[in-house]
């Protein structure tokens, strides 16, 4: 499950890096996405993962599954290096291992048993964190760097959340039918549609590891909490301080990430008009860190457009 979110993390980004900018709040840009085969690919890995997340959460604890999930983007990180030659600073190296560390304690602490039933209730507040995340996502969009690629991945973050609150009790259906007629299972396709375009979004706006920090740190608390109070997940007794301090070394860990995250990819600041052809004066490029100078943005000229390359700390 690890495994399979870090490649699809690596593999998504590549892809969003070669996707038009989009600054609107535009399904099309999954349809866009999914012209790619690297995003198909990662699309593949990402259901693979979510499968056995959604396997898990049947019996484990949403606090270590959602952890485990997060500890996705320490592959991501390392397969970065190894394939696209990424530089991570030592802080970044460092959390990577506070990251791990919290993931052990986790796997200790965490005792398995099967959900409670989520009422109507429940199911009412996931349709209203649907809307509410939408209607933030549209406004969010329109940021653009690092700050546009940490709320967007945030809201990603949240909305993936939500699919595993609704995910634990799906889990334990007793029958094909009984899952296929619940309503949980479409607010989950619901809320996983929507946390994968605003990831995309946020993919494109500057670090990929930022985007998936601020993901896997917005997702993390909601989760566990309302799998504590709601929907029975256990500790083994005695053993609560362990879940504690690696609940909050791995939080630490995702949400430091957010910080000392390099910029892998970087794109113009002008905004692309699908449909629109571009201006006839001949433009620089400026290649995308992180993809073997195969990528290639056209840089805005400064006469023509009045706006400036963002700076992007590294």
């Amino acid at each position: 499950m690890i495994v399979a979110y870090g490649v699809a993390n690596l593999l998504q980004s590549v892809a969003a890096a070669r996707t038009t900018v989009h600054h609107t709040f535009d399904p099309g840009l999954l349809l866009r996405l999914a012209g790619h085969r690297t995003y198909l690919v990662g699309l593949a890995c990402q259901v693979a993962g979510f499968v056995l997340a959604f396997l898990s959460r049947r019996d484990l604890p949403l606090f270590l599954v959602q952890a485990s999930v997060a500890a996705g983007l320490g592959v991501t990180a390392l397969l970065g290096v190894v394939l696209l030659k990424w530089r991570l600073p030592v802080a970044e190296v460092a959390l990577l291992v506070l990251l791990f560390a919290g993931i052990t304690a986790l796997v200790l602490a965490a005792r398995p048993a099967p959900s409670k039933a989520l009422g109507t209730a429940g199911m009412v507040a996931l349709l209203v964190a649907l809307a509410v995340i939408a209607v933030l996502g549209f406004f969010a969009v329109r940021l653009h760097g690092a700050p546009g690629s940490v709320a967007l991945g945030s809201l990603a973050g949240l909305a993936f959340s939500a699919a595993a609150v609704a995910a634990r009790p799906l889990a334990s259906a007793p029958s094909w039918d009984a899952f296929l007629g619940d309503p949980l299972l479409y607010l989950l396709v619901g809320h996983s549609v929507v946390g994968q375009l605003l990831l995309g979004l946020a993919m494109q706006r500057g670090s990929t590891t930022a985007a998936v920090a601020a993901m896997d740190a917005a997702g993390a608390v909601p989760a566990a909490i309302v799998g504590l109070l709601l929907l029975d997940d256990k500790i083994w007794p005695g053993r609560e301080w362990l879940a504690g301090i690696g609940f909050l070394v791995t939080l630490a860990a995702v949400v430091g990430l957010t910080r000392y995250a390099e910029p892998q990819h970087q794109h113009a600041v002008t905004r692309a008009v699908v449909g629109v052809p571009p201006p006839l004066v001949k433009q620089p490029t400026a290649r995308v860190a992180g993809t073997a100078g195969v990528i290639a943005d056209p840089l805005p000229q400064a006469a023509s457009t009045g706006l400036r390359r963002p700076t992007t700390r590294s």
